[in-house]
């Protein structure tokens, strides 16, 4: 199952998972002039940002919003980017965030787990309700492949709806794990964890440590380290036994290079540098 390898990578390369949410701004000057449309310039940067981490890093994130942006280009650019990881055998998350009634549900599998736009994980919003859900399953039990449901974000609006009290006197967010833990108890890899994981910050550190107590057999998604304030103890917390999450880091990897001076000839070094550091932060943070 897709999960354990995900599990294996965790244990051999850490925890990061690099987000390649590119802005065409992101780019060096000399990246921009080297290449004569967005497309071939972002992708040119994404392939030298891979190539310098693949070793050393979980999985990669793409959000799809930074190439929907650039219309034909930019969706020609991710189509590229997700084929270009596969072909290395990268874990690809594509973060589409997508959640809608179950018929645009099946069309929304189809379109990110098969063809063009094929990956390992997509990102999914279950708050319409599980019936959301449930056409990504097939997939997950017949083509290898795993969700990340949102749970508890790590942006500050979070608590407007996750955190709201139900009939019961349990989080919303609770109630939506609990849910997603039972819908997955079938896609239980042989690592304990299941293919249907969730997205948890690590920003609310307190919370994070509940749910993982709570949800023994989900597998993380971890935003919020670094520019949202989540530190590499607030990481620990999430995990259990040093397994059982990545942790994304976007803007503080791809933009490495903009600390260094004449850092631009050396983006990609940089950017694995910033990604080992963070590894090790991650990992020290563990022992």
């Amino acid at each position: 199952m897709i999960i354990d390898k995900l599990f294996q990578q965790v244990a051999n390369k850490g925890h990061v998972c690099v987000g390649l949410d590119t802005d065409y701004a992101y780019l060096p000057d000399t990246l921009k002039r080297q290449n004569a449309n967005i497309e071939d310039a972002i992708f040119a940067f994404n392939t030298e940002i891979i190539q310098a981490t693949l070793d050393v890093v979980a999985c990669y994130k793409v959000q799809i919003a930074y190439y929907e942006a650039l219309g034909v280009q930019g969706m020609r650019c991710y189509q590229r980017t997700l084929e270009y990881l596969r072909l290395h055998g990268a874990i690809v998350i594509a973060d589409i965030k997508r959640g809608d009634i179950a018929k645009t549900a099946e069309m929304y599998a189809r379109a990110h787990f098969t063809g063009d736009f094929e990956a390992d994980f997509i990102t999914v919003n279950p708050y319409m309700g599980l019936d959301t859900i449930s056409p990504y399953i097939p997939y997950i039990q017949n083509n290898n492949k795993g969700i990340f449901a949102l749970l508890r974000t790590s942006n500050a609006g979070s608590k407007d709806i996750e955190c709201l009290l139900t009939d019961k006197g349990e989080r919303v967010c609770d109630t939506v794990g609990r849910q997603i833990a039972q819908m997955g108890e079938s896609l239980i890899g042989s690592c304990g964890y299941s293919a249907l994981g969730g997205v948890v910050g690590c920003t609310f550190a307190d919370e994070a440590k509940e749910m993982r107590k709570n949800l023994p057999t989900t597998f993380f998604l971890i935003p919020g380290y670094g520019a949202q304030g989540g530190k590499a103890e607030d990481i620990a917390l999430c995990l259990h036994k040093g397994n059982g999450g990545v942790v994304n880091a976007s803007r503080s990897i791809l933009l490495a290079y903009k600390k260094i001076e004449n850092g631009e000839s050396n983006f990609a070094e940089c950017a694995r540098n910033e990604a080992i550091r963070m590894k090790n932060d991650i990992l020290n943070a563990i022992i």
